[in-house]
């Protein structure tokens, strides 16, 4: 029992320790009996085993409606893209970037406009010590607590979310000794915030992993799940499938062995419509404007004329065939939904929306408004892809923050009034 106990995250711990303290009297008479010539009844030992299952399955149960019940808190959430990741050249992590581009005006619009949680997406190269993962640069932490702190402090709920770029991930998939100094830096940034309210502070272990390997990605989510765990005893971890969080890389995953986890997936299919016009995405996705949802196949030539190669046009022709719409939408949420119920955890998906440059707003929307839906249908949290990058669900322009009404409407969302983008002296100087 006690070499099983050290395998095991805290919470199995504790049932292990219960199990071992219910069962320990007994077995200590039945072994002074043994030496006595006389054996202890059968129904004693039956029944301090079943009492011990008992209060071994009271602890899992007490864990897993813990993490439903932290789940509700995350119902309708934004992305906070391109402040602390995201932010181009690596030069541009720098206190003046952090304390002019998200400000306390931002949060509190965020906060009017009927959002109840952030993913707070944090680049953890900057901070990252090759060789000392856990001696995090107390000056950029502080920069971090600052942030933290401010969406704290406008009663909104965190996820704090590792979000690297590529190169970074690829290290994981090939480099053990990289997952170990990976580990040190969870254990340790959990620790350090292992003392900040558990019911609306959240760890999502990292953004999208790209691990085609899915049964790697498992050893290596593990790994990092106890690390945190043993950094943060009290939090709940966010942990998601394989090769960039995809809803059929869900459905290959079996849960963790820590019930205080709330699992995850991104959704943007169909991506052909959710990232026309994108340059980082396929190449011949950025010739496409004005792709159609619902699509048919009439409704899709248009576009498809737009593609020059004759493989990229087919593509855009069977979107069309495929004839996407709330029903397909809904069929593909329902999928993760089944995986949750089969096996009773709590689902979010933190990641969803369609790219704002080339795309009918429209037709954005009417894509924004048929998965919201669903996902509220299934009773899983959401937060949207993004707040004011290329997703985003307000315009700066002008001096103004000014929310987006077609978006907001379909998110089911108040419409607050445009703020200005000009901090106040709290929140630092002027955005640029």
């Amino acid at each position: 029992m006690p070499q099983l106990a050290n395998e095991l995250p805290n919470h199995s711990r504790a049932a292990t320790s219960t199990a071992r303290n219910v069962l320990a009297p007994t077995l200590r008479s039945s072994s002074r009996a043994h030496r006595g010539g006389r054996g202890i009844p059968l129904r004693l030992l039956v029944s301090a085993l079943l009492l011990a299952l008992i209060s071994t399955s009271s602890l899992l149960a007490q864990d897993a409606s813990l993490a439903n019940r932290r789940a509700e808190t995350l119902r309708h959430g934004i992305n906070l893209s391109h402040w602390f990741a995201q932010a181009g050249d690596p030069k541009n992590y720098t206190k003046e970037h952090f304390d002019t581009y998200d400000t306390a005006q931002d949060m509190a619009l965020i906060k009017a406009m009927g959002f109840d949680h952030v993913r707070f997406t944090l680049n953890c190269d900057p901070m990252f010590r090759r060789g000392q993962a856990d001696r995090i640069p107390p000056e950029y932490l502080a920069m971090v607590d600052a942030a933290v702190k401010m969406i704290l402090d406008h009663n909104l709920a965190i996820i704090i979310d590792i979000h690297p770029e590529s190169d970074f991930k690829q290290k994981l998939i090939a480099d053990d000794s990289f997952v170990e100094q990976f580990e040190d830096y969870w254990r340790a940034l959990a620790r350090h915030y292992s003392s900040v309210d558990p019911d609306r502070v959240f760890f999502e272990i990292l953004n999208e992993p790209e691990f085609k390997d899915r049964y790697r990605w498992m050893g290596v989510q593990t790994r990092l799940a106890r690390a945190i765990r043993e950094g943060a005893p009290q939090h709940t971890i966010i942990a998601a499938g394989a090769n960039w969080s995809s809803s059929n890389e869900l459905l290959a995953m079996e849960p963790l062995h820590d019930s205080n986890i709330i699992y995850n997936f991104h959704f943007y299919d169909p991506n052909i419509f959710t990232h026309q016009g994108a340059t980082w995405s396929t190449n011949f996705q950025h010739y496409l404007t004005n792709l159609p949802y619902p699509s048919t196949p009439e409704n899709v030539r248009a576009t498809a004329a737009q593609v020059p190669d004759p493989i990229n046009r087919q593509s855009v022709i069977r979107y069309g065939l495929d004839q996407w719409n709330a029903a397909r939408v809904d069929a593909e949420i329902a999928e993760a939904a089944a995986w949750a119920k089969h096996w009773n955890v709590p689902l979010t998906c933190n990641e969803f929306g369609v790219y704002r440059s080339t795309s009918n707003p429209a037709d954005r929307a009417a894509w924004i408004h048929d998965v919201r839906s669903a996902l509220e249908k299934y009773g899983i949290g959401w937060t949207m892809w993004d707040y004011a990058g290329g997703f985003s669900v307000v315009n700066r322009k002008g001096g103004l923050i000014t929310p987006d009404e077609l978006t907001l409407k379909a998110l089911g969302l108040k419409i607050p009034p445009a703020v200005s983008s000009v901090p106040t002296s709290a929140s630092g100087s002027a955005r640029p």
